[in-house]
């Protein structure tokens, strides 16, 4: 097996003191580390200067959804504490969950209620089916009134690591559309994105233009084979709609940058890469372009990987042997991204999902 398809090559040791527990206060003042593919250089910046590295004409894509606050804390007609995690919206009143603290012989039919004595209405639900890693829970209420119970009762899913109850504007991207809602993780590379730095942005004369992924919880799932090849990615459903992809594909002829906001947006834009145009998308003859779909994408990035349409990523720092710190090094080469974690470690740099910031260009 290829050294750079063996797992243990995405390995490294990070400082738990180093694992962020709390975003930037505000978060565009965090850190930023700009990394140069080209010329291997590697810059210690403030994020704040984010726009002395871009042009007039460069093209910011955010992922614009809306994370739900997904942990629900709920109880037995026994009294004991149950833990369920919003996973997928099967119908307007069943959801796919993670349920924790429940044998699996006695989830089936179980009563849960959520919320204190003192709620004038408690939300309750039942496990209707078992799947090997999940449940579906059928819940009294659907719709609006499901979704704002939910929003009232629920915690913000933060990973493991964040030991600390955040706050729901925490743990949400401020651009977040509450018509794309469906996101039980944070696109976490557009919270250090703050109106100000938005205003910044505009007055340098670069382009802002927004896609939607819905980030599930495979992101955190941990890669177990050793061969990088031999993992299955998770699915996630995203939508770039005709009116965006025109205008990237415009300023891709242009040859004006595209600048990723994040992984999942990364994944967006080279799932509705395509070879073949259609003549209305402005690009000369099998040049490729971008088509407007919706729907879900497995597509799983690594070293190896032909990048279609960006040209530079704003991303986190990632957790070792996952799918993402796969992805920024297939971009960035495995090498120079392992170099830059341990320039970032020994510089004490935030890590994860409350951390700080990268620009691979």
């Amino acid at each position: 097996m290829k050294k750079i398809y063996n797992l243990k090559s995405y390995d490294f040791h990070l400082p738990p003191e180093l694992i962020a527990q709390q975003p930037a206060s505000p978060p565009d003042t965090c850190r930023l580390l700009v990394l140069d593919r080209k010329t291997k250089k590697i810059t210690d910046e403030n994020f704040l200067n984010l726009p002395n590295y871009l042009q007039a004409g460069d093209v910011l894509i955010f992922n614009n959804s809306k994370v739900i606050p997904a942990r629900l804390i709920g109880k037995k007609i026994t009294g004991g504490k149950v833990e369920i995690l919003l996973l997928k919206q099967i119908s307007a009143n069943t959801w796919e969950c993670l349920v924790g603290n429940l044998p699996i012989k006695k989830q089936m039919s179980t009563p849960i209620t959520f919320g204190g004595s003192q709620e004038p209405l408690l939300l309750a639900g039942k496990i209707i089916s078992r799947a090997k890693d999940t449940a579906r829970i059928k819940f009294n209420l659907s719709g609006k009134k499901l979704m704002d119970q939910i929003f009232k009762l629920g915690q913000m899913p933060t990973p493991p690591y964040i030991k600390r109850l955040a706050k729901q504007n925490e743990y949400q991207t401020f651009f977040a559309d509450p018509k794309k809602l469906g996101s039980v993780a944070a696109p976490t590379a557009g919270l250090h994105f703050t109106p100000r730095m938005f205003k910044k942005l505009k007055q340098k004369g670069v382009q802002i233009e927004f896609i939607t992924l819905h980030v599930g919880l495979g992101t955190f799932s941990p890669i177990k084979s050793d061969d990088i090849t031999k993992h299955q990615i998770h699915s996630e459903y995203f939508e770039l709609d005709k009116t965006t992809a025109k205008r990237l594909n415009q300023a891709k002829k242009e040859k004006r940058r595209i600048i990723a906001v994040g992984t999942t947006s990364v994944r967006v834009l080279e799932t509705c890469f395509s070879r073949h145009c259609h003549p209305e998308h402005s690009r000369r003859a099998n040049a490729g372009c971008l088509t407007p779909k919706k729907g879900f994408t497995k597509i799983y990035i690594y070293p190896g990987y032909k990048f279609k349409f960006i040209d530079a990523i704003i991303t986190n720092f990632h957790l070792p042997q996952s799918s993402l710190i796969l992805l920024v090094s297939a971009f960035a080469g495995t090498k120079f991204i392992k170099k830059s974690y341990q320039h970032a470690i020994k510089k004490k740099y935030r890590f994860y999902s409350f951390g700080d910031v990268m620009l691979i260009k």
